[in-house]
């Protein structure tokens, strides 16, 4: 059963795939990242919506994000249906990898004390 449903799955994404990536450009619609070759693999087909069966053949509801862009997605789609109101509306959370340089720009407005 289980394999059977992979199987139906990857029919699935076949056919909206292969239709996404003559619609739109190779590039990541949140990071802008430009897949090309090999990496083109990288690129998935994300559903606005969240549905998976909701696939116009105008791509209306579909957008191309980066492997990385695509998880994050979810994971902040999770975070809201989970109650986290932290989450800005439309927008995306904070990054839960760590920001070495995220507190830069204060860093440079400082004034060095001699």
């Amino acid at each position: 059963m289980l394999s059977e449903l992979h199987r139906d799955l990857e029919r699935r994404q076949k056919s909206y795939r292969g239709r996404a990536l003559e619609l739109f450009p190779h590039v990541c619609a949140r990071c802008g990242r430009e897949l090309t070759g090999k990496r083109l693999s990288e690129l998935t087909v994300h559903h606005k919506d969240h549905d998976h069966d909701h696939n116009p053949p105008d791509g209306s509801n579909w957008e191309l994000l980066c492997l990385y862009c695509h998880d994050d997605e979810h994971a902040v789609a999770s975070m809201r249906a989970s109650g986290n109101d932290s989450m800005p509306a439309g927008g995306h959370g904070p990054s839960p990898i760590a920001r070495p340089f995220g507190n830069l720009d204060d860093l440079i407005k400082k004034k060095p004390t001699s």
